[in-house]
């Protein structure tokens, strides 16, 4: 596939806003705020990502404002408990940080996102130095690709070489994302490869084949039996 936005590094946000380890609980804030963000990586030296400082970890500093947790509340939360006393982006941040690569795939960074419940991740190359952030909007937008795109890309990366001498007989008609592949197949074996294909294309929600005629797959010759 050589036209789909495959890589993080085709949706990440290259100008992120970020705070070094010193910053201030006060600091930290101010910038979400200003910013309207959630989260900021934290960086350190050059600006290599150690972590990031997110609004829940920000928030034991005021549910603890009131009174002293149990001493059980602090067994089971001994981090949010620490982090209730934090002052700088040191003490506050969740370390090491989950971080992605601008080479790493979108289902790569979809399931990091969804394993390990966050919204976004900071992109970093080889030296952990930050160079973007992607978020779950991010990831999202290839699903904004129009429907003549996506038949295009389907035209050209999958029916005309998947089924090359055949390929005027297969027709791709995408409407709100969904490819219907139209037409008939050279066999019947190869339905599921041009789905599988189909459905690798970034931004396609679903595929669905409308097929009016395929040529079955020859049989195996029998097992031969003993002599």
């Amino acid at each position: 596939m050589e036209h789909s936005p495959h890589t993080v590094g085709d949706v990440m946000t290259r100008s992120v806003v970020a705070v070094g380890q010193e910053a201030r609980f006060k600091e930290i804030v101010e910038t979400m705020e200003q910013w309207k963000v959630s989260a900021l990586p934290v960086l350190a030296g050059e600006g290599r990502v150690i972590g990031v400082v997110s609004e829940a970890d920000l928030l034991p500093k005021e549910e603890f404002r009131g009174s002293a947790p149990s001493r059980l509340e602090q067994a089971r939360r001994l981090d949010d408990v620490r982090k209730a006393g934090g002052v700088t982006a040191r003490d506050l941040m969740s370390a090491p940080a989950l971080t992605v690569h601008p080479g790493d795939t979108l289902a790569q960074a979809a399931r990091t996102m969804a394993h390990k419940s966050v919204k976004r991740l900071p992109v970093v190359d080889d030296e952990g130095l930050l160079r973007g952030i992607v978020s779950r909007s991010d990831l999202l937008k290839v699903f904004l690709r129009s429907d003549e795109e996506l038949a295009a890309e389907v035209r050209a990366d999958v029916i005309d070489r998947l089924f090359a001498g055949a390929a005027e007989e297969v027709e791709a008609v995408v409407t709100d994302g969904v490819v219907t592949l139209r037409g008939r197949f050279p066999t019947a074996s190869m339905l599921p490869v041009a789905a599988r294909l189909v459905r690798a294309v970034e931004g396609v929600v679903d595929v669905t084949l409308d097929v009016t005629g395929t040529t079955p797959a020859p049989a195996e010759p029998p097992a031969a039996g003993p002599r």
